[in-house]
C-alpha cells in the first residue's frame, strides 16, 4: 500500500508486515491518547482498540486531536474512528464508547496504552495489565508543564516532579512499568495544558509501541 511506502526504507517490508499484523489498545483519547491513536494509524498498525466515554468539549481544542469547532459534543471515539479510517481504511478499529473496565481484556492486543486521568481507574488498569503479563506503556501527568525537552521515557520508580506519578508510586508499591513523564516541576496550580508538551508525551509513547512491536520475536 503506497501510503506506507516511506516507512519501508526504515523498517523493511517485513517490519511493515509486522506492524500491519499488530494490535494496540488505547485507553483514553484526550490530548495524549488521541495523538497516539493517529500516530499509530499513520505507522501502519493494523488494529486499534480505542476506548473513551467522553464527548469533545470546547476546552479540548487547544490540545486534543479530536477537538474541532465542528466536533464539539460528539463522542471522542466516533470522531477518532473517522480520522483513523481516513488515514488507513484497512485499519480495523474497535470502538468502545464507555469507561474502561475488565472487558478490555476480552480483546487481543500486543500493547496497551494507558492515557487516562482518573487515578482509581488508572491504578486498576495498570495492576490488571501487569498481573496478566500484558505489555503496557502509561502516560503520567502532562498538565501544568511547558517544556517539551523535559519529557522522558522512563519507569515509574524513576519519575520525579510528577504529581500523578507520585500518587501512583504510593498506590502501586511493588509494581514498576515503562511510562512517559516530565521532570519539569509544575509551573502553575491550575489545570493548564500545553499542546507541545502533551504531543511530546504522545510521540514517545507511540515510538515505544512501534519499536516494541518491531523488536518482538516472531
Amino acid at each position: 500500500m503506497a501510503r506506507f511506502d516511506r516507512l519501508i526504507p526504515l523498517f523493511g517490508t517485513n517490519g511493515i508486515k509486522k506492524l500491519n499484523e499488530s494490535s494496540v489498545a488505547i485507553i483514553g483519547l484526550g490530548g495524549v491518547g488521541g495523538y497516539v491513536a493517529l500516530a499509530l494509524a499513520r505507522s501502519g498498525i493494523g488494529k486499534l482498540i480505542i476506548c473513551d466515554f467522553d464527548k469533545v468539549e470546547e476546552t479540548n481544542i487547544n490540545r486534543q486531536e479530536v477537538a474541532f469547532s465542528s466536533t464539539v459534543s460528539q463522542y471522542k471515539t466516533c470522531v477518532m474512528e473517522k480520522m483513523i479510517k481516513d488515514i488507513n481504511p484497512d485499519c480495523c478499529v474497535i470502538k468502545l464508547t464507555k469507561k474502561v473496565d475488565l472487558d478490555i481484556f476480552d480483546y487481543d492486543f500486543d500493547i496497551l496504552v494507558d492515557a487516562i486521568d482518573d487515578i482509581d481507574a488508572k491504578v486498576d488498569l495498570i495492576k490488571n495489565c501487569l498481573d496478566r503479563n500484558i505489555t503496557l506503556i502509561s502516560s503520567m501527568g502532562a498538565a501544568k508543564k511547558v517544556d517539551p525537552t523535559k519529557v522522558k521515557l522512563t519507569r515509574l520508580v524513576k519519575t520525579e516532579y510528577d504529581p500523578v506519578a507520585k500518587v501512583l508510586r504510593h498506590l502501586l508499591k511493588g509494581y514498576d512499568f515503562p511510562c512517559v513523564s516530565s521532570i519539569e516541576a509544575p509551573v502553575c496550580s491550575e489545570m493548564g495544558s500545553y499542546m507541545m508538551v502533551v504531543n511530546t508525551f504522545s510521540i514517545l509513547i507511540s515510538d515505544y509501541c512501534i519499536k516494541k512491536i518491531l523488536n518482538s520475536e516472531e
